[in-house]
């Protein structure tokens, strides 16, 4: 990527930042207190599924600016979309979803931003002797992205940003924030999830690098001594994985029950007309017989939604978790069993294992 100094197109860039989405800002370090801003276009936001490092290509124009400066130009953002969210547990059709939903709407799909990873980081350590940021610094940096995030083109009815997974910890703060935002939630029951996360092939290297934040995340919520996490068997930790993430999705629904949607990824795919229409007019995005019949023929549900060049489909994805179960039936078994005694020990996390308001 061309990444030129502020001389260059730093100026250009910040005052593109209040008036379209051309100019977005795809990462922050909040040690260095600057920000990425880079070039994209319609096109661009349209085909990445993913707005990490990945959508960064040679060629591509940005530059580091101090974070200030996009604070200010952020202040200047006029007309506004309404902007929602796509919170997920991870491996559950949340990209999927968001293909679907620009087969039938004009929306701006930000699809796993790296600031509101970051964001995640620093609301981590608020309150911390060692955190970067104070309360009043964060609440600033959040209300920096809300605003950015709010940007669109000319005909763009809404913006979905869907998040990483376990970036959904962040989800309450995020709604907090501005009470006209509302969230998809998705997720599927223990034992999907377990078939589905073992099949993956990068799954034990993508299990073990959230391990540690999320058995933090789970500790603090259990009134018992969580098992060590280098103990657990690679089935265990994916059960521990459900479990954190499933609780995080508890607390967004409990905690906004009228703007935050749970979908279960299974009733999403055996319903697909009815979940999408509902989905859609949670969104408050138009919805009628012909626009849930493109989505039922939608060309998106035969593809990998995360890398479009690859066939993928529903009957293709059930053949998977059948391979999935036979391959790892005593890994599943054992995550399955680290569940029971979790919920045997824990009246909370019992509520959850059990399904019980979910």
């Amino acid at each position: 990527m061309d990444v030129q100094g502020p001389a260059s197109i730093g100026e250009s860039l910040l005052n593109q930042l209040a008036l379209s989405p051309d100019a977005y800002v795809q990462n922050v370090d909040f040690a260095r207190q600057i920000a990425l801003v880079v070039v994209l276009d319609a096109r661009t936001y349209r085909g990445a599924s993913f707005l990490d490092d990945r959508v960064l290509a040679p060629g591509m124009k940005g530059a580091w600016l101090p974070f200030g400066r996009v604070m200010e130009a952020s202040l200047h953002v006029g007309s506004k979309r309404p902007r929602h969210f796509i919170f997920h547990t991870g491996h559950v059709g949340s990209t999927l979803l968001t293909r679907l939903l620009e087969d039938v709407a004009d929306l701006l799909s930000l699809r796993e931003p790296l600031p509101l990873r970051a964001l995640a980081q620093m609301h981590d350590a608020l309150g911390q002797a060692d955190s970067l940021l104070s309360r009043s610094e964060f609440d600033n940096a959040l209300g920096i992205f809300m605003r950015l995030w709010s940007r669109g083109y000319s005909s763009t009815q809404a913006v979905i940003v869907k998040a990483t997974s376990t970036a959904g910890r962040i989800a309450v703060p995020v709604l907090d924030a501005d009470a006209s935002s509302r969230a998809i939630y998705m997720n599927l029951r223990a034992e999907p999830y377990l078939a589905t996360l073992l099949a993956g092939q990068n799954s034990p290297i993508d299990l073990r690098g959230h391990g540690p934040e999320r058995m933090r995340r789970l500790q603090s919520r259990s009134a018992e001594a969580m098992p060590p996490l280098s103990g657990l068997s690679l089935g265990q930790l994916a059960a521990m994985s459900w479990l954190c993430e499933t609780c995080t999705q508890r607390e967004a629904v409990e905690r906004f029950p009228d703007r935050v949607m749970a979908l279960d990824f299974e009733g999403f795919l055996a319903g697909l007309g009815s979940a999408m229409g509902r989905v859609l007019a949670h969104f408050a995005l138009p919805s009628d017989d012909r626009i849930v019949s493109a989505i039922e023929h939608s060309a998106s549900l035969m593809r990998y939604s995360k890398a479009p060049e690859y066939d993928y489909s529903p009957a293709i994805r059930s053949e998977v978790l059948r391979e999935a179960r036979r391959e790892h039936r005593e890994e599943i078994r054992k995550g399955m069993a680290w569940l029971e005694d979790r919920a045997r020990s824990d009246a909370l996390l019992a509520r959850i294992v059990n399904g019980a308001g979910l």
